[in-house]
């Protein structure tokens, strides 16, 4: 089901417009009230990384400051956030104060006269994360194939001056063809995630000569080489899926489920 097809016109198409440039956002949706509220259960609002509120609406004043602080939680760790805006009588007779988390509830003071309570639910919407595939080898043929499938949008060079807030990360398959110049245009720049189509041994020899060019030792170090999880991969396709195996684990750790 499209955005389009689950929230009004106007907030479906901010949404795109975030995802057409790359950037992080999050949608907070009101599943509950009780008492004297303003919204209602269904009201939704768009909101930027930095946590502003930048279409729809959700009420008064005092719940924005909480899921400002949620949403900002949530796009940092890729994970969705539930929230309860209650007044401070029904947070003491919970046994709970404004931080407090239960049953994965983070709970937050309602400060308003009106004194009801909003339940909120944040969803991170991520960027797909970028992938570079450097190199015309039947490896890198593979991989560009498949990755798409995975959500990575793939490219076949490494620019890193476009969408700075955009995961990215390379691959270096030129397997014989360029491979010292594809290693230098990656890590003047690191991204996070760069591997090498190759054995240690010969990565090693083209490191003292990366080092030698002036490329900074840490970012050499950084180069996972060979690149792919150890899985007995044998065939260019065998080898691109441990590559992107490799690939998945380390988005999972850096920037949690894919989103947007």
């Amino acid at each position: 089901m499209s955005p389009a097809e689950i929230l009004n016109p106007d907030l479906a198409d901010a949404a795109q417009r975030l995802r057409d440039r790359h950037l992080p956002f999050a949608f907070a949706t009101i599943i509950r009230t009780a008492g004297l509220t303003a919204a209602k259960p269904g009201a939704k609002a768009l909101l930027s990384a930095e946590g502003t509120l930048l279409h729809g609406w959700l009420g008064g004043g005092c719940t924005l400051g909480a899921v400002k602080r949620a949403a900002l939680v949530a796009l940092e760790q890729g994970k969705p956030q539930l929230i309860s805006v209650a007044p401070e009588e029904l947070l003491k007779e919970k046994g709970l104060t404004a931080g407090d988390e239960l049953d994965g509830i983070r709970f937050a003071r309602n400060g308003c006269p009106s004194k009801g309570t909003v339940d909120i639910f944040i969803e991170p919407c991520l960027p797909i994360p970028e992938l570079a595939v450097l190199g015309a080898s039947p490896v890198a043929q593979a991989l560009t194939a498949i990755a798409p499938q995975f959500h990575w949008s793939v490219t076949a060079s490494f620019s890193p001056e476009t969408a700075p807030q955009r995961p990215r990360y390379a691959v270096i398959a030129t397997q014989g063809q360029g491979d010292l110049e594809a290693l230098k245009s990656v890590l003047s720049q690191p991204p996070a995630y760069t591997a090498f189509v190759g054995s240690a041994r010969k990565f090693a020899a083209l490191a003292e000569k990366l080092e030698g060019a002036g490329i900074a030792p840490d970012a050499v170090q950084s180069v996972h080489a060979p690149a792919g999880l150890d899985l007995g991969a044998v065939t260019p396709e065998e080898i691109a899926l441990s590559i992107l195996a490799q690939l998945v684990r380390v988005r999972r750790q850096h920037i949690g489920p894919a989103r947007g």
